[in-house]
């Protein structure tokens, strides 16, 4: 009896455990939002589609490259909330949970637009490492501009807008919704230049997972009936946005 007892709570444990989301993110308001009132409207929609089910999410905040290989390597269940580009290996749901435009931003004195890659020639440009963006870092270098490649931990925004005010770099790039939004709280004005792309995010899983996971497809089962209500454009309203689901 002892002996299917210590079975039976194995069993018990174990299987609570395999229901447990561990979930790696960043510190990128207003999609995700450490330490505010507001928890950004992504962690807003995943908890919804996740709210009756048999899953328990388990948040944890690192720095965009940490949060990457954390998830690649198992360590962690899914990932909130990579373009495809920039994490091609994890294994993606078929419906997004969002979109997010990378553009160019400039001091308000600047006169220069963004026009393709070539009008980046000689720049110094502010960038992101595993932007997804490393083709074109690469032809800006070799083409006479230069690029100043960070880490994103929750600081880059912040050591963006100190070298542009001290004309250390003439130009950086970053998601449209997070710099208007950072701006705002730091009553900083910069210029949008001009935008590269627009680019689906998604709550993207771990290789241990395949399309056909459980998770994956009670997770699109869920999210496409969101984006057929109105409760994405209620959540968006949240942080004075428009529903990214109508664009």
């Amino acid at each position: 009896m002892k002996l299917v007892g210590v079975f039976i709570l194995i069993f018990i444990s174990f299987s609570s455990y395999s229901k447990t989301l561990k979930i790696a993110y960043i510190d990128w308001c207003p999609q995700l939002c450490v330490g505010e009132k507001s928890e950004g409207y992504i962690i807003d929609t995943v908890k919804i589609i996740f709210k009756d089910s048999e899953y328990k999410l388990e948040f944890e905040k690192f720095p965009w490259s940490r949060a990457i290989n954390n998830v690649r390597s198992g360590n962690y269940d899914a990932l909130l909330s990579p373009a495809k580009k920039e994490a091609p290996d994890l294994i993606y749901p078929d419906n997004e949970v969002g979109v997010q435009k990378m553009c160019f931003f400039v001091r308000k004195d600047s006169n220069w637009v963004f026009n393709g890659l070539n009008s980046l020639e000689g720049l110094r440009v502010g960038g992101i490492i595993d932007s997804g963006f490393d083709e074109e870092f690469e032809f800006i270098n070799e083409t006479g501009g230069n690029f100043e490649l960070m880490p994103y931990n929750g600081e880059y925004l912040n050591q963006s807008f100190l070298k542009l005010d001290n004309d250390r770099i003439d130009v950086f790039m970053f998601t449209l919704n997070t710099t208007l939004y950072e701006m705002k709280k730091r009553n900083k004005e910069y210029k949008d230049a001009g935008c590269l792309t627009r680019d689906k995010i998604y709550m993207a899983f771990s290789p241990k997972f395949t399309t056909k996971s459980p998770v994956i497809r009670y997770f699109d089962k869920n999210m496409a009936r969101l984006k057929s209500s109105n409760t994405i454009s209620e959540i968006m309203k949240k942080y004075g946005l428009n529903n990214w689901n109508t664009h």
